[in-house]
């Protein structure tokens, strides 16, 4: 594929200039799916995905390249004067092959092909204003997806309501949530569900060992490296992430 945004977005991604607000005139949804699989090709392989699905809008899919994923506690280099987001948010890894998107029973057989398990996800962004992007300029950007970190998996997870989550979240010495969180789009399963069906073949379609993030408990917090998060999720378990600031 020979699109000009691909070499903008490999620039920025080495450290290079950041798309301007611009790069998003024109875009088409198939233009964006095209220039992530392109993109994937080369900076891949997919680990997993990000998924929203907005009231009375397409689904929003932003794939995750595997070397992003990490174990918690983990600890990621920043540029110390780079501003990312941190959010804590129900996940799911798959654990064996998609059912067939059209058995009466995909949800069932879904269900129990995953486990959930507690993540942060590091926001970042190959925008010049990320804060005031369009949508599918974000999109572009794997939905500005820098990292993923998780917490240890619960595989027999069915006893845990996703509709609703009684989380904490410090980041450093700030409490950003504590207490009852609204889980995007009510259900963080049905939020999977959807993307199963949706995804096709797209950068290699869902596959085994992949996660799936869900959005966030906690709203979208911008903070400069040089902290320590913490977060826990009643009833799922805990997660850690240092952002170590460091050179240019």
């Amino acid at each position: 594929m020979n699109d000009p945004l691909i070499p903008l977005l490999h620039a920025a991604r080495a450290g290079g200039p950041r798309l301007p607000a611009g790069a998003g005139e024109g875009l088409t949804r198939a233009r964006v799916f095209a220039v992530q699989e392109a993109l994937a090709a080369t900076l891949g392989p997919v680990g997993g995905f990000k998924v929203a699905y907005p009231p009375d809008a397409p689904i929003i899919i932003g794939p995750i390249y595997a070397s992003d994923i990490h174990a918690s506690p983990a600890t990621l280099d920043l540029p110390a004067d780079e501003e990312v987001g941190v959010e804590l948010e129900y996940a799911f890894r798959l654990i064996a092959p998609l059912p067939d998107r059209d058995a009466p029973d995909f949800a069932d057989k879904l269900r129990a092909a995953v486990e959930l398990l507690p993540v942060f996800e590091l926001v970042r962004s190959r925008l010049d204003d990320p804060k005031g992007a369009s949508p599918l300029l974000k999109m572009l950007d794997n939905q500005l997806n820098g990292a993923v970190v998780f917490g240890a998996p619960i595989r027999d997870w069915q006893g845990i309501d996703v509709t609703e989550a009684t989380a904490r979240l410090t980041i450093g010495d700030a409490v950003h949530l504590s207490g009852a969180a609204r889980v995007p789009g009510g259900d963080a399963f049905a939020t999977l569900c959807k993307l199963a069906l949706a995804i096709g073949d797209h950068c290699g379609g869902l596959q085994p060992g992949q996660v799936v993030i869900t959005g966030s408990l906690n709203g979208l917090p911008w903070v400069k490296p040089g902290l320590v998060s913490r977060g826990e999720i009643a009833g799922l378990g805990t997660v850690e992430m240092t952002l170590e600031a460091g050179s240019e």
